[in-house]
């Protein structure tokens, strides 16, 4: 984002700057995907306010703890006005910072302090001493400990005991709701339809860094090829870097992961089977570490008379840069490098409609309060909710629902997220009928159609009267 443009993430700031008026030194711990806006957020939090700012160098072959110390030690130079710092201990350069920081209101940010850290087993301790003695001994100052790599920072910061107790705040951020991404790109004069909104989401999700590449003038197809199906686009090469920094040289079973999941939510034993990989411990936790890093998202389904979660679950791709890259970039890689498919028709592409079903999907379970708000449903009402699925059994047929939302009230909304291109049809209305008879539905329960679309539907379904609500994509956006 530009310096000069700061949209969203008014919850986060206000977090932030109440720690402004506490009378004791606060150390805070932000994560988050790559691009998410971590480091833009505290720029924004630090304006006008005294800020020190520090980050680690990507890892590669060359780079090691001692390269990581001399680029500290020259960031910290540059910012206090000395021109020879010694790098050979961090100890000795958290006392020369902490020095510096002694009095009056100041902000520390250690940027992907996962690639500051990763190479010296030391780092951690030594950072927990100097907050300890040093770094805490000004009531006012914020340190800040940031990063990409989310499962580094939950093992070595926020489940580790050198730091418990010690956190005052920490914040896990989110992809931007829909109604900040239309104020964003709104703000970067894109002035197209609700439908172009979508398709050009459909890519990015709410990626702060990737809505700031959007070009004023231009269609959503126009932009996609731009920054997708050009060999310099932006993001014709960002997947690659998303694996190569965040994973390293394990980057290759993380990618077969996301590889199984692109075409859509996928249950444990489904992905060990594509995979060939043996139902082991050390499958999830790589599964676990794509949901910490926010890349994927594990649903568990539940049990609608008790409301209790099941242990059932899938996994689904939750990024939508992740599976239009899969799907349309990687495939044509080829191609685009030779310069041959800069004019291509998008929504020819195959299985188009498919797969932009799924797109429509996250974008829609990725803001679900504007759905509950939609339905007049208070969140402290909501007993469960997320995409919902029933296994087949002697007694009961299997079922799929995208959405569900189940209240105290004993109500269910059993929402059909749909995407077409046209207007849909009355076909809709009987898909869903027979997706909501066969959920085992306990008495005294009751069961209403929602239908939420992107580009109309025909009169018959309104008039039909089925659906108790009928959502239109466009009604997100504000």
């Amino acid at each position: 984002m530009k310096n000069d443009l700061f949209i969203g993430r008014g919850k986060e700031l206000e977090r932030l700057s109440s720690l402004l008026r506490k009378k004791t030194a606060s150390l805070v711990v932000v994560r988050g995907r790559r691009r998410i806006g971590k480091s833009r957020l505290i720029q924004e939090f630090a304006k006008g306010k005294r800020f020190l700012s520090f980050a680690g160098i990507p890892p590669n072959g060359d780079i090691d703890a001692q390269s990581q110390r001399d680029v500290f030690a020259e960031q910290l130079g540059k910012q206090i006005g000395l021109e020879s710092i010694s790098a050979q201990d961090w100890s000795t350069l958290f006392s020369l910072l902490a020095k510096y920081t002694n009095q009056g209101q100041v902000i520390v940010l250690l940027d992907e302090i996962s690639w500051m850290g990763s190479k010296d087993p030391l780092f951690l301790g030594k950072l927990k001493n100097a907050w300890d003695l040093e770094f805490k001994n000004n009531p006012n100052l914020i340190l800040i400990l940031c990063g990409s790599v989310s499962t580094w920072i939950e093992k070595n910061i926020i489940s580790h005991t050198a730091f418990f107790g010690r956190i005052s705040l920490f914040l896990e951020l989110q992809e931007l709701p829909l109604n900040t991404c239309h104020e964003f790109l709104l703000s970067k004069k894109f002035h197209q339809s609700p439908y172009e909104e979508f398709k050009f989401l459909s890519v990015t999700g709410g990626i702060p860094w990737y809505l700031e590449q959007v070009q004023s003038g231009l269609n959503a197809d126009q932009n996609i090829r731009d920054l997708c199906f050009r060999k310099d686009g932006m993001l014709f090469h960002e997947f690659d870097s998303i694996f190569h920094d965040l994973f390293e040289r394990r980057s290759g079973i993380y990618r077969a992961i996301v590889e199984a999941l692109a075409n859509g939510p996928t249950e444990f034993n489904e992905i060990c089977k594509k995979l060939n990989y043996s139902k082991s411990g050390t499958l999830s936790e790589y599964l676990n570490d794509l949901v910490q890093s926010g890349f994927v998202s594990r649903d568990y389904t539940w049990w609608v008379k008790s409301g209790k979660s099941s242990q059932l679950s899938q996994y689904r791709l939750r990024d939508n840069y992740l599976r239009f890259y899969l799907k349309y970039i990687l495939p044509n890689r080829d191609k685009i490098i030779r310069e041959r498919f800069e004019d291509v028709n998008i929504s020819s592409f195959p299985g188009w409609n498919a797969i932009m079903g799924l797109q429509f999907e996250n974008l829609v379970l990725n803001n679900r309060k504007k759905i509950w708000k939609s339905l007049r449903i208070c969140p402290e009402d909501v007993v469960a909710d997320n995409p919902y699925f029933q296994k087949p059994s002697s007694t009961k047929k299997g079922c799929q629902i995208d959405y569900l939302v189940q209240t105290k009230f004993n109500t269910l909304f059993a929402c059909e997220i749909k995407f077409s291109i046209h207007p849909l049809k009355m076909n809709v209305v009987e898909e869903v009928k027979q997706k909501i008879q066969n959920i085992a539905l306990p008495k005294r329960f009751s069961c209403w159609p929602i239908l939420i679309h992107v580009n109309g539907v025909c009169d018959s379904i309104r008039d039909s009267g089925y659906f108790s609500e009928i959502i239109d994509f466009s009604a997100l956006l504000t």
